[in-house]
Order: structure tokens, then C-alpha cells, then sequence
């Protein structure tokens, strides 16, 4: 299938303002391939989202040291400069935020904040902008296009933002997109909802998804490999399936067996299980 994008040895260090440092990633090497769902979970602070802002170039370079290499499109992301990534980011590599009214301007119609990556990244003039972003809209499930567009963040569901991010996200059809804790901010009806979206999107689009998520139904259904990752490093990798069963590190079995509600577990474990085994 060749190869959307390949991580090949990267390290992430963060110097503090007293000169204090800590590795964020170590030595780290994966890819993903075009039209692939990589999973990736681990605790809170295992070097997951740091993996990300690096793809996109957000890290804070006077306070960042970073080796390896993020090959994607034939370029190294590790070496590019600012003015590069701008061509790149919200073009060929977006991504979905886990809280969608901090990543939305509250001074902007939603139509509007879609209709504005598009003209950032394209030739098209405004109205042509405007019309990818209705249809964009209704691809993500939003069927009052013209109310949407016209509507403030603060006038819309979480479930609803949350789908104007993708759109936003998906408007110049990226090869790669982040999902950094989608679903985190909604309810568990639309939790479903959203990862049945993100499923068809990722067959409709071909588009490569990189799914942080920690939650194990989340990843059972949307990914075809999982990384597992703790204090930086990749412990253990695979098909969810063969993880779950098959578990060789103990932080993995804790991982892939956590229940995702709270005082439900037996319902949880029995449900995963039920998903597994169709």
C-alpha cells in the first residue's frame, strides 16, 4: 500500500526555564499507511500528543529538542521550517482537538471558520469556499447546512462543534488526519455517533487517521493497529484484537481492559468482548 507517513527513531525533549529537561519521546519508530487507522494509547503524559504536535510543527522549538525523522511526502517534518509547515498544516495534516470550542473563534460563524482553511490553502475565490464548506458540512452529518453556517460556536451542541471541527479538518482533504481524544468531550450517544462518522470518512476519503484515544471500545472499533505507549517508548504494538487477547505487557492489559464509564465495569468488559468476537 506504501506509506503515508514513516516515523523513523524521533526523540522529544523539553528543557524547562530552569534548565531541567525530560524526554517526551524516545527513540520512536512507526508508520502509517495510506488509508490506515493507527491507534495509539498510554497514560496520560507517555509522549502520545507530543508524537503529534511534532507532525504538525506546533512544539515550542526554543524549548524543544528533537532527533529522528517524520518523513511524510518525501519531506523530513523534522527539518522543515516554519513557512513549509504552513503549506502543509491544516492542508495535508490536520487536525481534531479533543475540546472543539477552545480550537473554534467564538467571533466567527462556523461557515465561515470552515470556508477559511479552504481559502488559506487553495486558489478558490470565497463563494467557491463557502459552497465546499456546505458540502463539507453535510458530509459530516450536519443536515441544517445553512443554520450551521450561519451559527457562532456558542450557539451550537458539543456534538455538533465537534463535527464542524472535522469538517474544518477534512474541507481540503488532508492524506493525514489527528484525532487527538475525539470523542472525549461528548456524550456516549454521540460518542458512537462521531466514530461511526470518523469510520465511514476514513472508507469514503482513504484518509490515513492517527486515533489517540485511551478509551478501548473507541480504538476496538476504529483501528486497524494500536501502539502502545508508556515514559515514551512504544511497549507493545498490533491488531487490537491480538493485543487484547494476547497481551504481553502488563501496562497494556491495563490499557485495553480499563472500563471507559465509571461504576460499570462489568458492562464494559462484556460489551468490548462482544465487539471482539464479531
Amino acid at each position: 500500500m506504501g506509506t503515508s507517513l514513516e516515523v523513523r527513531d524521533l526523540s522529544i525533549r523539553y528543557r524547562s526555564a530552569e534548565s531541567s529537561e525530560r524526554q517526551a519521546v524516545d527513540a520512536v519508530t512507526f508508520n502509517i499507511a495510506p488509508g490506515e487507522v493507527l491507534g495509539v494509547m498510554g497514560e496520560s503524559g507517555c509522549g502520545k500528543t507530543s508524537i503529534a504536535l511534532a507532525m504538525l510543527g506546533l512544539l515550542p522549538m526554543d524549548r524543544t529538542q528533537i532527533s529522528g525523522s517524520i518523513v511524510f511526502g518525501g519531506q523530513n517534518l523534522v527539518a522543515i521550517d516554519e513557512r513549509s509547515f504552513r503549506r502543509i498544516r491544516g492542508a495535508k495534516i490536520s487536525m481534531v482537538y479533543q475540546e472543539p470550542g477552545i480550537a473554534l473563534s467564538p467571533f466567527m460563524s462556523a461557515g465561515d471558520q470552515i470556508a477559511e482553511v479552504a481559502h488559506a490553502h487553495t486558489n478558490w475565490g470565497w463563494k467557491q469556499c463557502r459552497s465546499e464548506a456546505r458540502t463539507m458540512l453535510s458530509r459530516v452529518g450536519l443536515s441544517s447546512t445553512d443554520r450551521i453556517l450561519s451559527a457562532y460556536p456558542h450557539q451550537l451542541s458539543g456534538g455538533q462543534l465537534q463535527r464542524v471541527v472535522l469538517a474544518q479538518a477534512l474541507i481540503c482533504r488532508p492524506a493525514l488526519l489527528i484525532a487527538d481524544e475525539p470523542t472525549a468531550a461528548l456524550d456516549a450517544r454521540s460518542q458512537a455517533d462521531f466514530v461511526a462518522l470518523l469510520r465511514e470518512l476514513n472508507h469514503q476519503l482513504n484518509v490515513s487517521i492517527l486515533l489517540i484515544s485511551h478509551t478501548p471500545e473507541i480504538q476496538a472499533s476504529l483501528a486497524d493497529r494500536v501502539l502502545v505507549m508508556k515514559d515514551g517508548q512504544i511497549v507493545e504494538q498490533g491488531r487490537f484484537e491480538d493485543l487484547y487477547w494476547n497481551t504481553l505487557h502488563p501496562d497494556t492489559k491495563t490499557l485495553l481492559r480499563r472500563n471507559s464509564r465509571a461504576g460499570a465495569d462489568a458492562e464494559s468488559e462484556d460489551a468490548l468482548q462482544e465487539q471482539l468476537v464479531r
